[in-house]
């Protein structure tokens, strides 16, 4: 296959980016000037829904451009099948130079240590799951131990490299990676090694596929100083909450605005006013670094002359709560600040500068996306479809006019088995939690008119005038379930 009019195609895919976050999506005291300018020159896709609402099982459905259901790796701590096959593998047999660097959080990541390869296509593989667990196979640590030992010291009980995964493995504390330098931070760490694979490490007799995986604003929340700096404050708007809202809700959102889902951060309730406000700018503190850093990788994409010839993609693999509703973190609950993330495509002379395309579209239909601007084969299990005839203005008919989300029991010890799905359609979105099977715990849900509550408010699942509305809701998820499973298997024969 030849290389002609086949883009280069960086992807910038941060962790717990809410779609609200920036600001070209609005976002009051956000500072994005450089995720912002690409959105002036490129497309912004208002209304991108992730198939998960926690990070594995996201990340799945963008590589398999599968539902949660069907590619098989439902929680994070499981594994993808070694036999769904991943738009990477595609784009390297179709002839790419294919590199990551940061988070795959694809495989079981046994005991934080390390975390199985799969058939990935990548040639440059730079792993590191996170920033406080160390081990051989954590590329950011070691980094660290070659150019900021003293760093890497403040952070670990023991010092020395990495290698040793003893007693001393974890950080004593997670809070020191909120405040270490920005020269030996995790997100500057991410920068330098793409810029590396962007300027010396690629082949430049193929054209590449580089995916630069952010672990930022993932919770702990915290951004060096210099970053907390740019946001003020006083200008952060309070979660969108109101008082009594959870009564009309399922009964375990009041549980978790108590302890957060999974007990990985305190409830909502533990917090001051005042605090969950110092909390938010934290967090856009951590997306104001990630900007800085992205502009790093942007300029040494146009030093390289490969600007012109690189489709460049801006996304991330679900939101964060941040307060919504009494509530922190991700889990089974299905907002849209857990559910829907930005996007954003640019590729100059191809791609309509300016644009925002309002369509329902999915995290699966960024593999088809990726597969068609380097005329590739689809993927042949994938159900997504290309985003390229939205992004370069063309028609676009028969697009589907849903957007589904299935969260699965994530399988943490202590926390009672949950269930989520939803379905948005046009102005309405169903959320199902489901029962038990047995009746012993019988199902629940929350229905939303976003035209209406576009904040989600007000759960009609429940008010009787709106019966008929939820159990038409209801019948289209089946039909839409049913639609969506995987029938790939080829079929040789019948009896």
């Amino acid at each position: 296959m030849t290389n002609t009019n086949r883009p280069n195609i960086l992807m910038i895919c941060t962790d717990q980016q809410r779609f609200d976050s920036l600001g070209c999506t609005g976002a009051v005291g956000a500072h994005t000037p450089n995720i912002d300018r690409l959105a002036e020159t490129g497309a912004r896709f208002s209304n991108c829904y992730v198939q998960n609402p926690i990070c594995s099982p996201s990340r799945a459905s963008l590589f398999t451009g599968m539902y949660t259901r069907n590619h098989g790796l439902w929680a994070n701590g499981v594994s993808l099948p070694p036999y769904r096959k991943m738009f990477t593998r595609a784009l390297a047999d179709g002839g790419y130079d294919c590199g990551m660097i940061g988070k795959q959080h694809l495989s079981a990541c046994e005991g934080w240590q390390t975390e199985a390869r799969l058939d990935d296509g990548y040639r440059v593989f730079e792993w590191s799951h996170d920033a406080i667990h160390r081990s051989p196979q954590n590329a950011y640590l070691n980094w660290l131990a070659e150019h900021h030992p003293g760093v890497l010291a403040g952070i670990f009980p023991d010092e020395g490299h990495p290698s040793n995964a003893g007693a001393g493995n974890q950080a004593k504390d997670p809070t020191p990676m909120n405040t270490v330098p920005v020269e030996a931070h995790f997100s500057h760490w991410v920068a330098e090694r793409s810029i590396d694979f962007i300027e010396t490490q690629r082949n430049p007799a193929e054209p590449f596929f580089l995916l630069a995986n952010f672990f930022d604003p993932h919770h702990p929340f915290g951004a060096p100083e210099e970053f907390r700096a740019k946001i003020d404050a006083s200008k952060i708007p309070p979660p969108k909450r109101r008082e009594g809202e959870l009564a009309e809700k399922p009964a375990r959102q009041t549980a978790y605005s108590e302890k957060s889902y999974a007990g990985a951060a305190p409830g909502f309730v533990d917090y001051t006013d005042e605090e969950i406000i110092e909390l938010r700018a934290n967090y856009y503190a951590m997306i104001a670094l990630v900007d800085h850093e992205v502009g790093r990788i942007l300029d040494a994409l146009e030093a390289a002359g490969q600007t012109e010839n690189t489709l460049i993609v801006f996304t991330s693999d679900h939101g964060e709560m941040l307060g919504d509703h009494s509530q922190l973190l991700k889990g089974p609950m299905l907002y849209d600040a857990c559910t829907r993330v930005p996007l954003i495509l640019n590729w100059p002379g191809v791609i309509d500068g300016g644009t925002v395309h309002d369509a329902l579209v999915q995290w699966i239909d960024l593999s088809a996306t990726y597969l068609d601007a380097a005329q590739c084969p689809p993927l042949p299990a994938g159900q997504g479809r290309s985003l390229l005839p939205f992004a370069k203005g063309e028609p676009v008919a028969d697009w589907r006019d849903f957007a589904l989300c299935e969260y699965r029991d994530s399988g943490h010890p202590g926390v009672e088995p949950v269930n989520t799905t939803m379905l948005r359609r046009d102005a309405w979105k169903l959320i199902v939690w489901h029962g038990d099977g047995s009746g012993a715990r019988p199902m629940d849900g929350e229905l939303y008119n976003l035209d209406d509550d576009p904040d989600e408010f007000e759960n009609l699942f429940h008010r009787p005038e709106h019966i008929a509305t939820r159990r038409r809701m209801k019948a289209e998820l089946l039909d839409v379930i049913a639609a969506t499973d995987d029938l790939s298997a080829e079929r040789l024969g019948c009896d």
